[in-house]
């Protein structure tokens, strides 16, 4: 296998196997985002069982508003495999809070040998990993809910039909409307404290920040209660195991953020399923609000394949933007939409994904165009162009000579996976520009699970890979005309 599957898209089973490839790669101009590609080797059946383990462990309260669990966000087990129909991106099982130490242990390997590696590294790191998923689901689906409650209250304003950020609710009108529907709260002083500071409006931002800064994990989950006027839990009470739980998944995001500080590397968090992502969105913005205020430290990831992209990344980067730290993307077109078209057909939600490959190029561009100009216009803003896509990347440079971005100010990375795209990373590389590629390794045997998968993968990718096979022909051609069979760069 290392002479042949292995070899080509694996740099070696350890941190001290992958510094040659790491340290070739980076004299060419190429740097470096590790990741740690081992993957349990359990069957379907198993990976079921723990998916489906707790899924009852936290009940619902029965008197809040649109309370009843959306199918989107509860574990169901013909999904519970999740690596089904994924091939690009590695899969984490709950076993226990011991396992997830395990993990976070193995991610601070990860940060340290890119730290030891090279400059300016990145290290991948997914959130599934260090925790109990169930979690996750519960906080997307309030994280859903509560953003769903003021677009229904924008539209009572005649507001519906406008971009997320250009919504805007009137605090007198909310007041009115809520009183109407038989609430007493004090709905204006939700968000004024002292109603005289308050200009009288609130956008989507304003209304997610009332579920920042809560003293108890349990208390981040509310939503209002229209009888009582008031925000009360989405969730029952967790027992203080489960609080214990839920408070050492974020201890162990925040550990490997002090790491990655600390040795100079840039985290990287990747992006997981839609019924995830909200939570997984979320606790990564709590982590750049701390560690993003002097550089970028921290990467958040958008899936550019989903029909809410754009509206994601232009609040965050409003966020960043109002509260002066830096915001850090990278961009994808996404690894898991045909579990999730299948998922959101068998369980009966709306399809996340956008309805073609050609609507998915224009929200990639769309993302990337308006990272660039805030880039251009406030230099706070970086931007990771992950795409083995050429006209993507072409469009990116086009972009960037016309704003007067420098390659040299390292605000606008490229990123290609290991033993793909050489023709577009290389190039890149010697002529200046920030190019990294993901870089995988472990042991044979453990990183197979996820191999065989992105072998999968390959089959289709194989398609599009017949320029680089073109070029290599063609090259072979030249050495053979000139007599250099065995040239080997100079680097």
């Amino acid at each position: 296998m290392k002479m042949t599957f292995y070899g080509q898209f694996v740099a070696g089973e350890d941190h001290n196997d992958i510094k040659p490839l790491i340290q070739k790669n980076h004299s060419f101009g190429i740097g470096s985002v590790l990741d740690y590609s081992v993957e349990e080797d359990i069957s379907q059946e198993e990976a079921e069982q723990k998916e489906m383990e707790y899924e009852n462990s936290i009940a619902l309260l029965n008197n809040t508003i649109d309370s009843i669990p959306e199918r989107k966000y509860q574990a169901h087990k013909q999904f519970g495999d999740r690596r089904g129909g994924v091939t690009g991106a590695r899969t984490y099982f709950y076993a226990d809070e011991a396992k997830c130490d395990q993990h976070m242990e193995t991610f601070i390997k990860c940060i340290k040998a890119s730290g030891g590696s090279s400059m300016d590294g990145f290290s991948a790191i997914k959130m599934t990993a260090l925790g109990r998923p169930q979690f996750l689901l519960q906080f997307s689906e309030v994280l859903v809910k509560w953003r769903r409650f003021f677009t229904f209250l924008a539209s009572q304003q005649g507001k519906d039909g406008l971009e997320a950020l250009e919504q805007r609710l009137e605090l007198t009108q909310l007041q009115e409307f809520m009183t109407k529907l038989g609430a007493n709260g004090d709905f204006y002083g939700w968000f004024t404290g002292r109603k005289e500071d308050s200009t009288g409006c609130i956008d989507m931002l304003d209304w997610n920040s009332l579920i920042d800064d809560r003293t108890k994990i349990s208390d981040l989950l509310v939503v209002p209660n229209v009888e009582l006027g008031k925000l009360e839990p989405l969730l029952g009470k967790f027992t203080v195991e489960e609080e214990q739980q839920m408070k050492r998944m974020l201890q162990r995001v925040d550990v490997l953020a002090k790491h990655a500080l600390e040795s100079g590397v840039r985290l990287m968090v990747d992006a997981e399923q839609t019924y995830f992502q909200p939570a997984i969105s979320r606790l990564t913005l709590e982590m750049q609000r701390t560690y993003n205020g002097e550089k970028p430290v921290i990467f958040n990831t958008y899936q550019c394949y989903l029909k809410e992209a754009y509206d994601n990344v232009t609040m965050d980067v409003e966020l960043s933007r109002r509260e002066g730290w830096h915001f850090a993307a990278k961009l994808v077109r996404g690894a898991y939409m045909y579990q999730e078209r299948e998922r959101a057909k068998e369980i009966g939600y709306e399809d996340p994904i956008n309805p073609d490959y050609e609507s998915t190029n224009r929200m990639y561009h769309r993302c990337l165009d308006y990272v660039l100009d805030e880039i251009a216009l406030n230099r706070k803003a970086n931007v990771m162009v992950a795409s083995h896509n050429e006209d993507t990347v072409k469009h990116t440079l086009k972009r960037m000579n016309e704003l007067g971005l420098i390659p040299t100010e390292n605000k606008v990375y490229f990123g290609q996976l290991l033993g793909m795209c050489d023709q577009i990373s290389f190039p890149l590389g010697q002529a200046g520009f920030p190019v990294y590629k993901y870089v995988p390794y472990g042991p044979v045997n453990e990183v197979m699970p996820y191999l065989s998968r992105r072998a999968q993968e390959n089959r289709g990718f194989m398609k599009g890979a017949q320029k680089e096979r073109e070029l290599l022909w063609k090259e072979l051609k030249r050495r053979l005309a000139s007599g250099e069979l065995l040239y080997k760069p100079v680097y």
